[in-house]
């Protein structure tokens, strides 16, 4: 059945369009962008979008799907569940499963079971190294053949400077980008958040910005080195910010990315010793914030991600230096923000672009436009519904999110894949 979504203002940062159009889908495809009242309705299910807005498909280029091996934190189906719910056609899931994305038999496995979850699309990152162990790289050939549009040792750095320069190199042929997790691991040690007077208040070892500051320097100098292409991910503090934006100055072809707890708390939220607000790397400064903040404003940062990792109460309901590092974020990326465009740090364009064409473009995938003969991958937004994060609500298996009780305003309330309503408010159904 064709689709014609009447009355809404589209948003396509593509072309830089923000305006009031009616969109027909058809054959999964979008076929037509008109003036308002301009496309017959008859044999087309219509979908009424007066007050709200139509973007392209939100992508979310860092997540953590767990399967295989840790079905029990998240499997494919119920994040991708989660995905859909947040507004998100499509995630990149990092390679961090048990065993490890380094072969093309684990990306199959992944596909097929994206395939089956019949939700959001799935784009598979896979492993620089061998068991992400940093010794020896993956076939990136194979790898690429089987369907992973990039590669990372999410969760491990790639420490070793010659073994990167070589990653990087391989890659470039196959035309992947690398994508980094930039942390100094003799700066981190042991530490659980950052370095600073909340960690000396409360007793806990810090992690210094510096460690990864360092790290975004090397990998942006065997970038420059090796004319490939870097993309760094979830970025956190003002010096990286410093350093990339630089590097982009230079005309360096980089990328980068930060999370939306990057933007929306700092190291107080480890108050109390809240265990949701463990991650890595870790919540940082006031300053920091307001830094990533000036980066996603001027496109120093091409792109929010998530960084979905769920856990189950056995990894985070554990005394601070023991608990898990990690957060789900699936469900609330969008609603954080667009918190951005309400306080004018963001517009409505640059929010989107953030969102959707930014990662379409990192990674090289379809999506992220709403041309005609694109993919009708698409996200309706309502700008002014506030809503409060009830997290007992959520698809996700995991419960381990920070702003569990937050009002939030602005919530995707229906999503498009390939032509398709794989989620919509019950309130709408």
């Amino acid at each position: 059945m064709s689709l014609l979504i009447k009355g809404g203002l589209v948003v396509d940062p593509s072309t830089h369009l923000e305006d009031p159009l009616d969109l027909l889908v058809e054959k999964g495809k979008i076929a037509a962008l008109e003036p308002p009242g301009s496309i017959p309705e008859e044999g087309r299910r219509v979908i009424a979008a007066t007050g709200l807005v139509v973007t392209p498909g939100l992508i979310d280029m860092h997540v953590h799907l767990r399967e295989p091996g840790e079905e029990y934190k998240e499997t494919i189906c119920t994040g991708t569940r989660a995905a859909v719910r947040g507004g998100f056609t499509a995630v990149a899931c990092m390679p961090n499963t048990k065993p490890v994305n380094d072969t093309a038999a684990v990306t199959r496995l992944i596909l097929d079971q994206a395939r089956a979850a019949g939700s959001a699309r799935v784009y598979p990152v896979g492993a620089v190294s061998m068991g992400s162990k940093g010794e020896t790289l993956s076939e990136y050939g194979d790898l690429k053949a089987a369907g992973v549009v990039a590669l990372s040792d999410n969760g491990r750095p790639v420490s070793n400077s010659m073994l990167m320069r070589r990653a990087l190199e391989y890659a470039k042929t196959f035309d992947l980008p690398i994508i980094s997790h930039c942390e100094d691991l003799q700066l981190s040690a042991d530490g659980v958040m950052h370095e600073g007077q909340v960690s000396l208040k409360l007793g806990l070892k810090g992690v210094p910005g510096a460690a990864e500051e360092v790290m975004v320097y090397r990998d942006l100098t065997l970038a420059a080195l090796t004319g490939a292409r870097l993309h760094i991910a979830h970025v956190s503090t003002a010096g990286s910010v410093a350093i990339i934006r630089l590097a982009k100055a230079m005309g360096m072809a980089v990328t980068a990315e930060t999370a939306p707890h990057y933007f929306s708390l700092t190291d107080a939220a480890v108050l109390g010793y809240n265990t949701h607000a463990k991650v890595n790397p870790p919540l940082r400064t006031e300053m920091d914030v307001r830094s990533i903040k000036e980066a996603l404003r001027d496109g120093t940062l091409d792109a929010v991600a998530c960084d979905h990792a769920p856990h189950s109460s056995l990894e985070k309901e554990l005394e601070f230096n023991a608990a898990a590092f990690g957060l789900i974020g699936l469900e609330t990326s969008l609603g954080l923000t667009l918190k951005l465009v309400h306080d004018g740090t963001l517009n409505l364009i640059q929010a989107i672009e953030r969102l959707s064409t930014g990662p379409a473009r990192v990674l090289g995938v379809a999506g992220g436009a709403l041309g005609v003969g694109s993919p009708a991958d698409i996200t309706l937004i309502d700008l002014n519904r506030e809503w409060t994060v009830d997290v007992g609500t959520f698809a996700s298996k995991s419960r381990n999110c920070p702003f569990d009780g937050w009002t939030l305003k602005g919530k995707a309330v229906m999503t498009i894949v390939g032509g398709k309503v794989v989620w919509e408010e019950e309130s709408r159904g």
